[in-house]
C-alpha cells in the first residue's frame, strides 16, 4: 500500500527550482534512504512530504489519516533549563506515563526518563527524539540527518534501533543521511537526489549507477560492500540478526 505519492513535484525558493519534476512513492513497511550532495533538496523534500512546504506545481498525495513521526536533524534546548526526558515528552501535549515508557523502550532509551535533557549524550538525545516521534504510533517515520554529530558506532547503533522499530511497528521509514555506506546498507530502496531524482533502486544498484558515482565517486561502492561484509561477520548476535533481517527485506 502506498503511504505517500509524489507526482511531478516542483518547489522553488527565491525564484530558483530546489526540486523539479520529482516522482516516487513510499510504500508500507519499507526503509527508503534519500542521498544527495549539499543543496540537493533533501530536507526540502522531507518538508514537502510532511506538509510544511507547498509545491509550486505537482502534488503530494498522503494516504487518508496518515500518521507521521519526525526526527529532526537537531534540536536546541537551553542547557540551563531544568527539563527531564519525561517532561520533554509531554511538551506541548501531555502523554501518560505508560505512553512515555512505551515510546522510550521502543527507542532503546527506557532508562532515561528521569535524566535531564541537558545531560544526555548525543546518542541518548537522538533516541529521546526518536521516542517523541514514536508517540503517535507512526505509519511513516521520517529522519532528517538524525545521526549528525554522532560517531560511527553511535550511528550504527541508532540505525539498528530504527530497524528494530520498523520490525516492531511495521512502519515505513524515510531517511536522509550523509553516511552513505551505513544507511544504504540498512535500506530497502535508495533515492539519489540532486534537484531531481538521478537514480533509484536497491542499494547495490544505486551504488553502481553512473549518476551516483558522478556525485559521490566510485569509492562509495567499495565502502558499501565492505560494510556489508563486516556487518555479516559481526560476532554480536543482535547485530548479525539485524543484518539478516535487512537482507530478507531486500
Amino acid at each position: 500500500m502506498s503511504l505517500v505519492t509524489l507526482q511531478n513535484l516542483t518547489i522553488r525558493h527565491s525564484g530558483n527550482a530546489v526540486l523539479s519534476g520529482v516522482n516516487f512513492k513510499i510504500n508500507s513497511g519499507e526503509i527508503v534512504t534519500v542521498v544527495g550532495p549539499n543543496g540537493s533538496g533533501k530536507s526540502t523534500l522531507l518538508r514537502a512530504i510532511i506538509g510544511a512546504l507547498q509545491p509550486r506545481s505537482g502534488q503530494v498525495i498522503r494516504s487518508k489519516g496518515l500518521r507521521i513521526g519526525y526526527v529532526p536533524q537537531k534540536l536546541h534546548i537551553d542547557p540551563t533549563l531544568p527539563l527531564t526526558v519525561r517532561r520533554f515528552l509531554s511538551l506541548p501535549k501531555r502523554v501518560s506515563t505508560a505512553e512515555a515508557e512505551q515510546a522510550l523502550d521502543q527507542a532503546g532509551a527506557g532508562q532515561l526518563a528521569d535524566r535531564q535533557m541537558a545531560r544526555l549524550s548525543g546518542g541518548q538525545f537522538q533516541r529521546v527524539l526518536l521516542a517523541r516521534a514514536l508517540l503517535c504510533d507512526p505509519q511513516l517515520l521520517i529522519l532528517d540527518e538524525a545521526t549528525q554529530g554522532l560517531d560511527q558506532p553511535g550511528s550504527a547503533a541508532f540505525y539498528q534501533q530504527i530497524a528494530t522499530v520498523r520490525r516492531q511497528l511495521g512502519c515505513a521509514v524515510l531517511m536522509v543521511s550523509h553516511e552513505l555506506h551505513v544507511v544504504m546498507a540498512a535500506s530497502d530502496r535508495v533515492i539519489c537526489l540532486n534537484g531531481h531524482i538521478c537514480c533509484e533502486g536497491e542499494p547495490e544498484h544505486v551504488a553502481s549507477a553512473p549518476e551516483y558515482r558522478a556525485l559521490f565517486g566510485s569509492g562509495t561502492q567499495g565502502a558499501l560492500a565492505l560494510y556489508r561484509h563486516e556487518h555479516n561477520h559481526s560476532h554480536d548476535p543482535d547485530c548479525t540478526h539485524d543484518h539478516h533481517d535487512h537482507e530478507a527485506a531486500e
